[in-house]
């Protein structure tokens, strides 16, 4: 039986089937091949050329950089980076689950596993590295796996449905994406690293700190300064155990290696190809080996400067120059000159999101230059981590960023010159200094913007000004910049709008394709003329196309909250599930509950304060165990029930508001939690009563729909256990009465609130965050957090502090009167949910059958409680297995 393979259009391969056309054969499909590929493809050569791959794998190219993704709900179809058509509109032939196992090149052949034999004229090795195993005892267990592909994820997700516990042996890159799978799977997870610190070769010793202190509070276990020395197995070969380096062991289900890969050069081995000695097929600048009608790119190449290079940047390069190489001798001389130059070596900066964990290094990241200095700021609680490398002539040289790479963007294409600013502005957070006045627009035209595709910053204005782009899609289109890794979005698009407003091009800031005006003038609009539905302000305001449409998923939801907001002032239903506002609602607020993995619901009852009764506690108790619910208490001071399927929320609902309480908003972006520490009530070092506060502050503002969701908290005193700097707005008490800060934020990019006002008494503090949160709802953009609406918004937190306290714009009394209205209106959605029968009947799993549930929903037990049983996915010859193993087709 022949091998699976895309085979060409005829009618588009008419030049490169002819009998004299040369061939082209590419060993190995991923990444780097696919670009290269791609790169022939822009030059013209799959006009003139017979183009053959050989893929090992079972499917196309797709992004490995993200495999973790898979586990968050991403297929491989997702994943995949050929665009459909590719093949056949370039007439490629590609064969898949079919390697190539023999080079023959005196006959200038390659033959694949299936025996299918190719000629060809130019060979190219993309064929990877492979994960490097330690050669420790019992490595070869069952329960053992790798971490490389789709397929090595497949096979550790069905086999972990039986684990309790993980090991990740390495803690680099690859390592830490393992590790933060298997935790996603349930696993007790560990991190064995035989370096002192984790991310060794991007990090230095205070980032890997950082970065360690963060993995751990995520519940991972991290063994670094020792090694595997065995691994123990059951009578039936099944992993029971790991013997570390020092003597200690760690019981675990399942090992993932990730401690490295090594260059896949076999194939050019045993074809006598030069190959450095420690492995790489050795090219020249322009990607050729020793024979040279054989390039190599990608991992398996061992690179002009003696280096082989693991990261894909690098590798896109190489997949650059060995196409411009092909398509100068495929032309016959006829070349456009796009093979000047080659590849002598490359940046390795990189910017990763690891375990929701922000990580970046780029330059001489460790300060190996003579006389240099750091510059280094550290915030062990917040787990953020900047380092920045000055020469001694005042150059940036590099650095590395943990917890907080948000100034990566800037900062890597600085490296080499003398930064416009202060370096320590440039790593101080917003609100602990000046933040430094620069951005993109400030670089060098050299200044490389996208790493990925070694993308300059004259090259996206030439796109702009020459190419005509005026658009980022457009942009990204003619450039590839922003189509790597995603990191240079943000600049590129903040480069594109400036070069289109310098060149005198009007640039749209409307909300979408149905709106010119931004949310902030919607907002204003609504308010001032009283409008109560999306259909009228669509009608009336919206663009000349897009009137008497349906709109679209940005616009519905935005305006949505906007009339919820505001509700009470222009005379419209505060329910928001009420007439047409119900279609408007995002997933969450369809059912007025968070959406699960596995299609069932969240429920989380508002617990104002953290503060709750010995009663109230023993409902939740009786409600979770005879709904089967899984319960967790959170960090926001709460109690959550998953699991409940669609048609379950009123009845269990029902049951919690007889008990008094109320919806905790945690589908909705309105008000979350209002956290607290116990305060001078309890602690011997409150100096003021934060649990009522916090209680006051959370029924006030219950409900309020806004722009992003809102979180705060209150503390005691200044030791600060409530973490209130973290928050949108946040208060902590001093011997003369609150601070407040507003603007922080934690999670993937943490921001510390900046101070507002201090020493302010019960009266005035409300009156003060009355005014921050109608300011913020009235001119943020949609989905906009607090702290990057302030970061945003024009004259920053000094702006803000005068329109809130100073009353600079006159605006206060109407701040004020809104936030009156919204408390004086305020009704519990789920109280009012439960008095209407018409309402109930949206909660069914199946309109045609609404008393039947939901047969996909289903449970599994674990620590005594239960969770979802995922079915997963499956490569296309592999039966679909559940979590728990129980075969389907």
């Amino acid at each position: 039986m022949s091998a699976p393979k895309h085979a060409p259009n005829p009618d588009t391969a008419t030049a490169a089937t002819a009998a004299t056309a040369p061939t082209i054969v590419l060993v190995g499909h991923g990444m780097v091949g696919q670009r290269f590929l791609e790169a022939l493809a822009e030059r013209g050569v799959t006009e003139r050329a017979r183009v053959v791959v050989l893929c090992e794998e079972p499917r196309p190219a797709y992004d490995r950089v993200q495999l973790t993704s898979y586990f968050a709900g991403r297929t491989p179809e997702d994943l995949s980076l050929v665009e459909d058509g590719f093949m056949a509109r370039h007439g490629i032939e590609l064969h898949l689950g079919d390697p190539a196992e023999h080079i023959d090149r005196a006959a200038r052949t390659v033959t694949a596993r299936s025996g299918l034999t190719v000629a060809y004229d130019t060979l190219v090795l993309a064929t990877g590295s492979y994960p490097f195993v330690p050669p420790v005892p019992g490595k070869d267990s069952r329960g053992c796996f790798v971490y490389r592909t789709i397929e090595d994820l497949l096979a550790i997700e069905e086999y972990a449905g039986t684990c309790s516990s993980g090991t990740v042996v390495g803690g680099g890159l690859l390592g830490l994406e393992a590790a933060g799978a298997l935790k996603g799977l349930g696993l007790t997870t560990h991190i064995v690293e035989f370096n002192p610190r984790l991310m060794a070769l991007q990090v230095d010793e205070g980032g890997g700190a950082a970065l360690r202190r963060t993995v751990e509070d995520m519940g991972l276990i991290v063994h670094t300064g020792v090694g595997g020395k065995e691994i123990a197995a059951d009578a039936d070969g099944a992993v029971t155990a790991m013997v570390l380096s020092d003597g200690s062991s760690i019981d675990t289900d399942l090992v993932v290696f990730s401690a490295g890969v090594r260059p896949r050069d076999q194939l050019a081995r045993d074809c006598g190809l030069t190959v450095g000695e420690r492995g790489g097929v050795a090219v020249d600048e322009r990607c050729r080996t020793s024979d040279p009608a054989v390039y190599a790119i990608g991992e398996c190449a061992l690179a002009a400067d003696g280096r082989v290079y693991g990261l894909v940047a690098p590798g896109y390069e190489m997949a650059q120059v060995a196409a411009d190489d092909i398509a100068e001798t495929s032309a016959a001389g006829e070349g456009d000159g796009g093979a000047e130059g080659g590849f002598t070596g490359a940046d390795t900066s990189t910017k990763l999101k690891l375990l929701g964990v922000d990580v970046a290094s780029f330059g001489d990241a460790h300060g190996t230059a003579e006389g240099c200095l750091d510059v280094v700021y550290s915030d062990s609680r917040a787990g953020v981590y900047k380092k920045l490398v000055i020469g001694a002539d005042g150059a940036l040289l590099g650095g590395v960023l943990v917890g907080d790479a948000e100034a990566y963007g800037m900062l890597r294409p600085l490296t080499g010159s003398v930064p416009p600013v202060a370096p320590e502005q440039l790593v101080l957070p917003a609100g602990l200094g000046a933040p430094a006045a620069i951005g993109p627009s400030a670089l060098p035209d050299e200044a490389v913007i996208c790493n990925c595709h070694n993308v300059t910053k004259g090259a996206i204005r030439a796109a702009v000004t020459e190419h005509r782009c005026t658009t980022v899609p457009e942009v990204k289109k003619c450039t590839k910049a922003g189509t790597g890794c995603g990191s240079c979005v943000k600049a590129l698009t903040t480069l594109v709008n400036d070069e289109l407003e310098a060149s005198g091009v009007s640039v749209d800031k409307g909300l979408c394709g149905c709106f010119s005006y931004t949310r902030a003038e919607l907002y204003e609009i609504v308010r001032t003329l009283r409008i109560t539905s999306y259909a009228a302000l669509l009608d009336s305001h919206g663009r000349e196309e897009a009137r008497s449409g349906d709109g679209c998923e940005v616009c519905k939801p935005t305006v949505a909250s906007i009339i919820a907001s505001l509700a009470p002032t222009v005379g419209a239903s505060g329910y928001v599930l009420d007439g047409e506002q119900a279609a408007l609602q995002d997933t969450n607020d369809h059912f007025l509950a968070n959406l699960q993995r596995n299609g069932s619901y969240s429920i989380v009852p508002r617990i104002p304060g953290g503060e709750i009764t010995p009663e109230k506690l023993i409902v939740i108790g009786e409600v979770a165990r005879d709904f089967g619910l899984y319960t967790k208490i959170t960090g926001g001071q709460r109690i959550d029930l998953f699991g409940a399927r669609v048609d379950q929320l009123p009845q269990i609902w029902a049951r919690l508001v007889d008990a008094g309480f109320e919806s905790g908003h945690a589908y909705g972006k309105a008000l979350r939690t209002v956290k607290s520490c116990v305060g001078q009530t309890w602690c011997r070092y409150g100096v003021q009563d934060s649990v009522r506060m916090a209680i006051d502050l959370e029924l006030r503002y219950r409900g309020l729909r806004s722009p992003h969701k809102l979180k705060s908290a209150v503390s005691g005193c200044a030791r600060e256990c409530a973490e209130a700097r973290g928050k949108d707005f946040g208060v902590i008490a001093t011997s003369n009465g609150w601070n407040l800060y507003v603007g922080g934020n934690g999670g993937a990019d943490p921001r510390h609130a900046d101070l507002l006002a201090q020493d302010l008494d019960d009266e005035q503090l409300i009156r003060l965050i009355d005014r921050f949160l109608m300011f913020y709802i009235r001119t943020a953009d949609r989905l906009e957090r607090t702290s990057a609406w302030l970061e945003r918004i024009e004259g920053g937190l000094d702006h803000v502090r005068d329109v809130v306290v100073d009353d600079s714009l006159g605006l206060c009394a109407e701040l004020e009167a809104l936030m009156a209205e919204h408390v004086a209106g305020y009704r519990d959605e789920w109280a009012e949910t439960l008095e209407d029968p018409e309402r109930l009947r949206r909660f069914v799993s199946f309109v045609n059958a609404p008393g039947a549930p939901d047969p996909t929903v289903r449970f599994v037990p674990e620590r005594d409680q239960m969770k979802p049983d995922l079915t997963i996915l499956s490569g296309p010859s592999i039966p679909v297995r559940t979590l728990e193993g129980t075969a389907s087709r």
